[in-house]
């Protein structure tokens, strides 16, 4: 990929997250997700790309934009894989909370594993514990492997998760240890990327959240050198009572191979030519949220490149919008 592409893509996060922000404590999460969709595909379709949408709002029937399989860009240049959450923690930005962004992971054609719309089970941590994890071995080793990498106790870890019931019995075990718990109401992408971040407090992400999302945590962690393993699960949350069968079958005809596979964040994400963009909306753990202001709008970004291992803190003024 062309390495400028990066700003390119900057442009269609950071309008995504001022149309988004605008309805921020309003109470409507699905106005504030469909302007940021809107305002995404617009700006997809002016870059020089061959682009598909590999994870995005649904399927074609349930969404009219950026659905699983649409073509985005121009149609000259790269063809890329392009997994895209037009807002992530549409929750957050309803109802006035922390934590939500605009978010993309782009890879040549082919890299990104189809991840179907089902539950994933994850653990992720930065480049300190990098080797040293395991998603089938226990939380309690989970935990003492990390804290011995990173020279710390258990009990002064920090351990992201998603506050959810399906998760309960994790956060007992986490409890259980003695180590701290950072529990987040939606949204485990952040969580996931602020394990890799140097003046970040979380040490390392468990539990189950959404598997699209977890294709986008994993090229994050690929930039920023940290390991990410995951597993699909079929019958959990609002699954639990769906017919998992045809949740399995959908995912096959996806491309999934092995529908029990311990994946690593290379077998989400395969290669070294990934990037990651991300706009907050919402002031959170690593990015603050959009500021309006008299002259327009100001939004604060990153963008990172796993070939070139490096993060970029983008801050933009918009005048006049």
């Amino acid at each position: 990929m062309n390495k400028n592409i990066a700003l390119d893509f900057l442009k269609v996060t950071e309008k995504a997250a001022i149309a988004s922000a605008r309805f921020f404590g309003r109470g409507d999460k699905n106005i504030a997700d469909q302007a940021a969709t809107e305002e995404m595909r617009k700006n997809f379709n002016d870059l020089d790309i061959r682009g598909k949408i590999v994870i995005g709002e649904g399927e074609r029937d349930e969404a009219p934009m950026l659905f699983i399989g649409e073509e985005v860009g121009k149609g000259i240049g790269d063809k890329l894989d392009i997994a895209v959450d037009p807002l992530e923690c549409t929750n957050s930005v309803a109802y006035g909370r922390p934590n939500a962004i605009t978010v993309m992971a782009v890879a040549p054609k082919g890299s990104m594993l189809h991840a179907p719309d089902v539950y994933m089970q994850k653990i992720a941590v930065g480049p300190e514990a990098k080797g040293k994890i395991d998603l089938d071995a226990s939380i309690s080793d989970n935990l003492k492997a990390v804290a011995r990498a990173k020279k710390m106790d258990v009990r002064d870890l920090m351990v992201v998760m998603l506050e959810r019931d399906y998760n309960a019995k994790l956060i007992e075990e986490v409890r259980k240890e003695g180590a701290r718990i950072t529990l987040i109401a939606d949204g485990d992408v952040s969580g996931g990327v602020a394990t890799c971040l140097e003046d970040s407090d979380i040490d390392i992400l468990l539990g189950y959240g959404a598997a699209p999302e977890g294709v986008i945590t994993a090229s994050a962690i690929k930039c920023l050198g940290g390991e990410m393993q995951g597993r699909l699960t079929f019958g959990i949350g609002e699954l639990k009572n769906s017919n998992t069968d045809k949740l399995k079958e959908k995912a096959i005809k996806m491309g999934v191979t092995d529908l029990n596979k311990k994946m690593t964040q290379d077998d989400l994400v395969s290669g070294d030519d990934c990037m990651f963009i991300a706009t907050g909306v919402s002031t959170g753990s690593f990015l603050k949220g959009v500021d309006f202001t008299s002259y327009g709008a100001k939004t604060y970004s990153m963008t990172m490149r796993a070939k070139e291992r490096t993060i970029r803190y983008v801050e933009t003024r918009h005048c006049g919008i």
